[in-house]
């Protein structure tokens, strides 16, 4: 059997939750069975180098093209050419680990995989080039209504699909998402063994949110929070508030609260953190926060989880899932709920620990070696 797989969206060089799904997800289903033959389709006008041992394993062949991106979509989504699969030299299934347009001949099976659909219900959240993008190059909808399979990595993406798009709830199965295993609570030893607080310039005492600087993440409210927490409470005037991760869309509205707060000094913006650093920061956080007002599954909350810290997110969309009852869960657009539950978590020791003893049960249940089995199992039925 020839499984195609779409790896394009490896070609930004990012890690958000897409990214993180395609390279955990493949660097273990691409072992599960070495029987298939798996054909990876990447596609980048300029030269980039692969780093990932999955690409030299014997039945693994890349398939490189240099052809300009734009006019590759553009006639994928206008003319549904070229047949990605002939490119290939043909494949009985195509996979791609996201909605990227892929014109496929009859002879080969197309599965997806859908992670949200947050761009339908808050387009306010992305730049007007997002909007732009997704309207008139993506069409997700007809990519899903012309899908054999879809995979959803919740069952809230699950039903948006459902009520958006009309698709037949029996071609939708929900695999969720895992944890890396390097996500694992450590010691105070070693944590403070490691250079990463040195490294990114992080207090003693800090709230930490992680994830893309975007207005989607509201991170502009989680400011917002603190200040209300400084204000009420004076034993936290020591903690800080940390905010890691790259930029996204429509970033300077939330710098511009951070410069505006009369507590910037202690608001800390890490810039990009590198994969190997992030175990460390989650470990150093006294409380991590992740107040979204959408997700189709939400990475950092598990993964700060996993670490055994304290969690705070939002009642919305996949994250009430996925959380379960191992974090506190609040209105994302109510800022005094989220300064309360801060000053909870903070204050009272009991709830702190029993939050951690709960995040490391749950986070236990998400593995992305199941999430690799069933994924296989899914393309090759």
């Amino acid at each position: 059997m020839t499984v195609g797989i779409d790896i394009r969206v490896l070609t930004r060089g990012a890690r958000t939750g897409v990214e993180e799904y395609t390279i955990n997800l493949l660097s273990r289903l691409l072992r599960l069975n070495q029987n298939i033959n798996f054909k990876l389709f990447f596609n980048a006008y300029h030269k980039i180098k692969f780093n990932y041992d999955w690409v030299g394993l014997r039945n693994v062949k890349l398939y490189e093209f240099r052809i300009p991106n734009r006019f590759l979509f553009t006639c994928a989504r206008y003319l549904n050419y070229p047949k990605i699969d002939r490119l290939l030299g043909g494949a009985d299934v195509f996979f791609n680990p996201h909605f990227f347009n892929a014109p496929l001949s009859k002879k080969s099976k197309k599965v997806m995989t859908f992670h949200d659909l947050s761009f339908e219900y808050h387009p306010e959240l992305f730049s007007w080039r997002k909007r732009v993008w997704q309207k008139f190059m993506m069409n997700t909808e007809k990519e899903a209504q012309s899908a054999q399979n879809i995979i959803a990595v919740s069952q809230s993406t699950k039903q948006d699909l459902i009520d958006l798009y009309k698709i037949s709830p029996e071609k939708i199965k929900v695999i969720y998402s895992g944890v890396g295993e390097e996500f694992i609570k450590m010691s105070d030893l070693e944590c403070k063994m490691s250079n990463v607080a040195q490294k990114y310039h992080l207090p003693k005492s800090f709230i930490l949110y992680f994830g893309t600087i975007e207005p989607r993440k509201n991170i502009v409210g989680l400011i917002k929070a603190f200040e209300i927490l400084k204000e009420k409470n004076k034993d936290f005037k020591k903690v800080c508030l940390v905010v890691a991760g790259g930029k996204g869309w429509l970033f300077r509205d939330i710098f511009t609260a951070a410069e505006n707060s009369k507590y910037a000094k202690q608001i800390i913006f890490t810039g990009f953190v590198s994969p190997e650093d992030k175990v460390y920061l989650y470990n150093l956080a006294k409380l991590f926060v992740y107040p979204s007002f959408f997700e189709g599954f939400g990475f950092p909350p598990l993964e700060a989880m996993a670490c055994g810290v304290p969690t705070i997110t939002s009642n919305t969309s996949s994250l009430p899932e996925i959380v379960a009852d191992a974090a506190l869960m609040i209105d994302p657009y109510d800022v005094e709920e989220l300064a309360w539950a801060m000053e909870k978590a903070l204050s009272d020791d009991n709830l702190n620990r029993e939050l951690g003893r709960r995040s490391l049960n749950r986070a236990k249940m998400f593995s992305w070696d199941k999430c690799a089995e069933e994924t296989l199992k899914f393309l090759t039925s």
